[in-house]
């Protein structure tokens, strides 16, 4: 019996030793499989470092972000949300055996979400929203038998959803794939799990009708079909589900009238979105029963008639929002459920722009104490504005234009100490300006124009120092410009006083006005002469001083102007010379000087030899120029011929003139009383900012046939503004939910607006403001580039643009090679030659874009950064956000945490300079050994430059023509080499080994003029 139970003892031993050992050997596997996940990231923009402490002096399971289970210390929980890592999610992934959660959302990993996913049995939950991963669902997901939380949102997935194996999750709950580019039907999503939570899947390419089968997932909480291509009716089955507590279908092409019963099924309804569909008839009394409703958007619709007292009954109701309906009759009690409405005691927005709304706005508007958005224009609303209005102390927006407002402005709209966006122009309003306008301090757009305001503009706007814009023009207003509304320096988007009666001079205050954009003070009775002091308003694009009674030379200053458009200096009492170097300013395409008494000769550089672009008529003293401008000729030092003239004759002509000068002076005099008849309409800065409402129409409320584009923080949409139905332009709208946009939106704002050059992008006007739901909404409008993206001509089978360029054919050597000078005189530009260095930090074929003539612009500021110390390359400026680049195209000390600089810009534009030549991104699949895109070409040259090159350049060598213009083929490949060459030296890995910008751009010139 001894010898057995030793025997037994030993067996325990050696299971005990065997158990051990596959223990180690687990978490040996856990150990390598995370070192892999570490290697696979290739940058951290981050001062936590989360994976600083993934090394072997700690055991793993206390590493930052692992979490191991305390039996077997094998991981459980892999959690680095919000890290700002850039890299690839490593296919080791899969042999972390008993993970039950991975967290990987926010950060920017790209390529494919790993098919050894299916192998987690385990896996409970995945988060891998916000990223930029691509590729498709994989379908092995069915392997991860235990999971129940799904989150795929905010990434570029495409490809169909994979239905039956989402579906063989017996415990899902919750699936959120919205916000990628997956394509197909819902037709098999009723085949989900009938525990089914949360269905997410807006802002795709889904299409067909919804099925009348999603009505069986009876728990549905959480529903979200908006921003498809959904059309038909909303199945009943639908509506009837009692369990749902947000229900969205905004954004599609759904119609149909909604269900009478609609708020009895509906106790536990929160949010309920139908924007910008075709829904008609009524909007039923019985949703507003549905007594949880917090939020309510039926805005782009055409629903008709009003409210019932019923909507009184939601006392949890936060926004509601019936923009862009036909809702009111234009009668006198339209807008009488307003009183009902006080009951809505947590009710903040409340817009009702857009329809049919008459009568006038009652002053029980003042007890929905808690309002801080107020949209009512485009209605035919009527009457005073209430008094009332002054205690709705949290309002941020107020816009009213296009009513009917008359009467004065109550002076209780001064204690609105929190409004920042105030329309009132376009009503009939009249009496002065309140002197109490300066207690709103917190205003940023201040709109009054086109009213019948008169008296003078109250000198405490000057207190309004976060004034960015201000309109005040086609009133009555009189007296003087007061030096404090000249001394605000916030103001920079536009301050517009054209069409009063505004008199006196200008005040040398106006210097202050640095970063103003815009400037209109024409048609008023302005005086004295043009102050020297408005050069120092060194961003302004338009100048409209006409029609007023300025005297004096016109200032040699003004070639100050580094960005300037168009100057309007008519219709004064100008005297003197044309300063030459009104020539030298780069950008001006329109200078009107006519009727002014201007003598001399005309210059003849810049603005002036483009006669469409220039008028002098009224300047009888002006000689020379351009011959379609029909100037007499200039005599210099020639003698004065003394002529004998009958008394007769002289009296004849002392009587011509005499008359002619009378007919002159009274339509100078005439002239000065008559408005401005407008021009036709093109897009100017005149028209800075746009509203959402005009992009929204412009883009066909955002429409997925209008996306061209998609980037990290934002989404560009082609569209037509309203003010220029022939004038395409790009609109960039920036997704404000994720991390760093705003900050994106601040970079390129304040980029753009410091630069100006022919092959920088042109933003033409921008939009800060809120959209339809009243959440913040951003977005820059830019000249539209009909050639698309460099991206989209090297690689037109891979790229993501969302638009093809008709006739689209391979790029010609000629053509990479203007581009790539195009793109190194920006560079040039931005880093020694703009006021202010800019570092751009984003240079890749995406981001170039291409006009119609095939020149090159650079675009997307969004990451650029500021030379604190220009005589430096480097820089700590607070105007980057997150990571500094993109993969493949960031200089490599970028992943070290080294400043950016402009040296790993010249990174940047080598790597685009071999792409362009040899056809191959840097991230292409040949490069994962280790090999780069520099490597490559590096070992091919000299001797093998024509093995790496562009397939399509090598046929355009072969392909010889006759033409004795076109280079020859033996000087194409003396010249590929010389282009590789500038290549390698601007991304060498050590920067300052690099080649400077300025000498890459002056031996392309070189290679330039011998071809």
């Amino acid at each position: 019996m001894r010898s057995i139970h030793i025997i037994s003892m030993f067996q325990i031993l050696v299971a005990f030793l065997v158990i051990a050992k596959a223990q180690n050997f687990s978490n040996e596997t856990d150990l390598l499989s995370l070192l892999d996940i570490k290697a696979h990231i290739t940058a951290v923009d981050n001062p936590t470092q989360v994976t600083s402490n993934w090394n072997d002096s700690n055991h793993f399971c206390l590493w930052k972000g692992i979490t191991c289970s305390r039996r077997h210390n094998r991981v459980i929980a892999l959690n680095l949300s919000s890290s700002n890592l850039v890299g690839t999610i490593s296919s080791s992934i899969g042999n972390l055996t008993f993970l039950r959660e991975l967290h990987l959302s926010n950060n920017s990993f790209h390529g494919v979400i790993p098919l050894e996913i299916g192998q987690l049995s385990r896996l409970e939950a995945i988060e891998l929203d916000g990223n930029s991963l691509e590729g498709e669902i994989p379908s092995n997901i069915s392997g991860c038998h235990s999971m129940s939380f799904i989150n795929f949102e905010g990434n570029r997935l495409v490809g169909q959803v994979p239905w039956e194996a989402l579906a063989s999750l017996s415990q899902l709950t919750w699936l959120s794939i919205g916000n990628n580019n997956l394509t197909g039907t819902i037709d098999h999503a009723s085949n989900l799990s009938s525990s089914m939570e949360a269905l997410l899947v807006g802002n795709n390419e889904l299409d067909e009708t919804i099925p009348d089968t999603i009505g069986r997932l009876k728990n549905l909480k959480l529903l979200d079909l908006s921003l498809n291509y959904f059309h038909g009716t909303v199945p009943l089955s639908i509506f009837n589900l009692s369990s749902l507590t947000a229900f969205s279908v905004s954004g599609n092409q759904l119609e149909g009238r909604l269900p009478k019963n609609l708020g009895l099924a509906s106790q536990h309804l929160e949010t309920f979105y139908i924007w910008q569909n075709q829904f008609t008839g009524t909007i039923p009394r019985s949703l507003w029963n549905a007594s949880n409703l917090e939020e309510v958007n039926f805005a782009g619709n055409r629903f008709t008639s009003w409210f019932p007292a019923e909507i009184g009954l939601l006392k949890k109701l936060e926004r509601l929002n019936v923009q862009g309906n036909f809702l009111g009759s234009g009668g006198a009690y339209d807008l009488d459920f307003i009183t009902n409405l006080v009951n809505c005691s947590s009710l903040r927005v409340l817009y009702l722009a857009e329809n049919n709304f008459g009568g006038v706005l009652p002053n029980s508007i003042a007890n929905i104490s808690n309002l801080q958005y107020l949209f009512i224009a485009y209605n035919q609303i009527s009457g005073s504005i209430p008094q009332g209005l002054g205690e709705l102390t949290q309002l941020n927006l107020l816009g009213m234009y296009y009513n009917k407002f008359v009467g004065p402005i109550p002076s209780s709209i001064c204690k609105l100490q929190k409004l920042q966006d105030a329309g009132i122009g376009k009503n009939m309003l009249s009496g002065e300006i309140p002197s109490c306008i300066g207690n709103l301090t917190s205003i940023n757009k201040l709109w009054l124009e086109q009213n019948k305001l008169e008296g003078s503009i109250p000198p405490s706007i000057g207190n309004c120092q976060n004034l960015l814009m201000l309109q005040l023009y086609d009133n009555s207003l009189s007296g003087t410009i007061p030096r404090e509304l000249m001394s605000l320096k916030s103001l920079s988007i536009s301050l517009t006083l054209d069409g009063n009666r505004l008199n006196g001079s200008i005040p040398p205050e106006i210097g202050n006005l640095r970063n103003l954009v815009n400037l209109n003070l024409s048609h008023n009775e302005l005086s004295g002469p043009i102050p020297s002091s408005i050069a120092n308003c060194q961003d302004l694009i338009q100048l409209y001083l006409d029609h007023n009674f300025f005297e004096g030379s016109i200032p040699e200053t003004l070639n100050s102007f580094r960005g300037i458009e168009i100057i309007d200096l008519s219709q004064n009492n100008l005297s003197g010379v044309i300063p030459s170097s009104l020539g030298k300013l780069q950008f001006l395409r329109k200078l009107n000087l006519s009727f002014n008494d201007l003598q001399g000769e005309m210059p003849v550089e810049g603005v002036f030899t483009n006669a469409t672009g220039i008028s002098v008529i009224g300047n009888n003293r002006l000689c020379g120029g351009l011959p379609a401008l029909n100037l007499p000729n200039c005599h210099k030092n020639e003698p004065k011929k003394h002529i004998n003239i009958s008394r007769l004759v002289l009296i004849a002509i002392s009587s011509f003139c005499g008359l002619s000068g009378i007919s002159l002076i009274l339509y100078c005099l005439i002239s000065k009383r008559l408005k401005h008849v407008p021009a036709p309409q093109t897009l100017t800065m005149d028209d800075l900012p746009v509203s959402f409402r005009e992009l929204y129409k412009a883009t066909n409320g955002f429409s997925p046939e209008n996306l061209i584009g998609k980037g990290g923080y934002s989404s560009v949409y082609k569209g037509v503004l309203e003010k220029s139905k022939e004038t395409i332009v790009a609109i960039k709208v920036l997704n404000l939910t994720i991390l760093g946009s705003s900050k994106s939106f601040i970079a390129e704002c304040k980029a753009l607006i410091n630069t100006r050059h022919r092959n920088l992008i042109k933003v033409l006007t921008c939009c800060s403001g809120v959209d339809i739901e009243g959440n913040d909404f951003k977005a820059l409008v830019f000249e539209f580039m009909p050639n698309g993206s460099l991206d989209m001509w090297l690689h037109p089978l891979q790229s993501n643009a969302n638009y093809l360029i008709e006739e689209m054919r391979s790029l010609s050597f000629l053509q990479r090679l203007n581009i790539a000078v195009d793109l190194a005189y920006a560079l040039d530009y931005l880093h020694n030659q703009s006021q202010t260095p800019i570092i751009h930090c984003d240079v890749k074929p995406s981001n170039i874009l291409l006009d119609s003539d095939m020149v090159a612009h650079l675009s997307d500021f969004g990451l650029a950064r500021f030379f604190k110390q220009p005589d430096k390359l480097s820089s700590s400026s607070s105007t980057g956000v997150g990571l500094k680049g993109t993969v493949g195209y960031a200089a490599p000390e970028y992943g070290m945490g080294s400043e950016v600089s402009a040296r790993g810009d010249v990174y940047s534009y080598g790597i685009v300079l071999l792409e362009m030549f040899t056809g191959k991104r840097p991230t292409d699949e040949m490069f994962k050994t280790g090999l780069n895109l520099h490597k490559l070409v590096e070992m091919a040259l000299p001797e093998q430059e024509m093995e790496i090159l562009d397939s399509e350049l090598l046929l355009e060598m072969e392909n010889e023509s006759n033409d004795r213009r076109r280079p020859k083929k033996e000087k194409l490949h003396e010249c590929s080499k010389r282009i590789l060459r500038i290549g390698l030296a601007c991304s060498v890995e050590t920067p300052k080994e690099r080649m400077d910008i300025s000498d890459a751009l002056k031996e392309l010139q070189s290679i330039q003029s011998e071809l």
